[in-house]
């Protein structure tokens, strides 16, 4: 009989797509469902995943609203107590997350096992207060920031998670920028005011010298804003919202503007698309920051802080990355040696081993 495996995810992309990489990886193998919260569901596939909502109220900071929400915990964590013992599950496999937090206590408390997943180059909170209760954490690099030392020896390294259609195209028959420059802006599965609205000028100024296509990812609400900006300054664009085609998206562009979440650039260096990351100032501990620099210091990626982009800054920045074409190819070329080992199987046959050996 298979054993039955739980993935416990929510909220942003960030925590999502993963998860469902996970799925994909086990469910051949494994009896595997799905829960996630109301928020995160816009970013799956309903049809395709066997999936439970167990919608957690996002954690505040406002006192008077703590009692409601330490409630709803309560009932929460004894819904999840249910829905484990119910659905005897086996093994609970947790993306992080305050959205999680509920399912890994009632876990906890019928002695499941639990695994956890990190994806950052900053432990996640609610992954470093259940670290101690885990078997392993998967992780892309031990040398994550604030990771306890006394539980080092349960980090499991993964190749960065990516979805199978990635695998399937092929990275050598890129354009890069002496025709054209394909430009990818990226402002995450949220959205951002400073990818909306503070790099117009930028894109004016690279579209005065450089053929220029534009690939922009953008909210719902400023769709119609950036329609009309592109369109009065005979920009070709290509305006997309966070969705599971961005694979073709980023295939066809030659450099990329970007947040910093791990699932992103993960895929923009599978890829082989050299970027300029501008970190998210707000995101907790600064984990994005530090995803960048993982990358920053192989070589494989440009990084300026968001206070940084003033004036011309961010022009001149694209400009002498366009005009430095050594400097474009090796951060090309870097990106292939942190990259070229990333295979299916060889993910799935560590999530897979691990899971049996434990």
């Amino acid at each position: 009989m298979k054993k039955k495996i739980l993935v416990s995810t929510g909220g942003s992309g960030g925590h999502v797509i993963p998860a469902t990489i996970i799925y994909e990886h086990l469910k051949n193998e494994f009896d595997v469902l799905l829960t996630i919260d109301k928020r995160g569901m816009k970013f799956i596939n309903l049809q395709k995943y066997n999936f439970t909502i167990i919608d957690t109220p996002k954690i505040t900071k406002n006192f008077l609203k703590l009692p409601v929400i330490f409630f709803c915990f309560i009932l929460l964590t004894i819904k999840s107590f249910i829905f484990l013992k119910k659905k005897n599950i086996d093994i609970l496999i947790s993306t992080g997350g305050y959205m999680s937090l509920p399912l890994v206590v009632a876990a906890k408390i019928l002695n499941k096992k639990i695994y956890l997943f990190e994806p950052n180059m900053v432990i996640g909170r609610a992954n470093n207060f259940f670290l101690k209760y885990s078997k392993k954490i998967f992780c892309y690099s031990d040398e994550i920031i604030n990771f306890p030392k006394k539980y080092i020896n349960k980090i499991e390294l993964i190749d960065h998670l990516l979805r199978k259609e990635f695998y399937s195209i092929k990275r050598n028959n890129k354009i890069y920028l002496n025709e054209e420059i394909k430009l990818l802006i990226i402002g995450g599965s949220q959205g951002s005011k400073l990818f909306d609205n503070e790099l117009k000028k930028t894109i004016i100024d690279i579209s005065k010298k450089y053929k220029l296509k534009v690939f922009h990812q953008v909210t719902s609400l400023k769709i119609n804003d950036l329609e009309n900006f592109y369109k009065e300054n005979k920009i070709n664009y290509n305006l997309f919202s966070f969705e599971e085609n961005i694979l073709n998206i980023i295939y066809d562009a030659n450099l990329c503007i970007t947040r910093a979440g791990a699932s992103t650039l993960a895929e923009l260096v599978f890829l082989n698309v050299p970027f300029i990351a501008i970190p998210y100032p707000l995101a907790k501990d600064d984990h994005q920051f530090q995803n960048a620099e993982f990358y920053k210091k192989r070589d494989s990626c440009w990084m300026l802080k968001q206070d940084e982009i003033k004036d011309k800054v961010l022009t001149n920045y694209l400009l002498n990355i366009i005009e430095d074409k050594n400097d474009y190819l090796t951060k090309e070329k870097n990106m292939k040696k942190i990259s070229y080992q990333n295979t299916w199987n060889k993910i799935n046959q560590k999530l897979v081993g691990t899971i049996n050996e434990n």
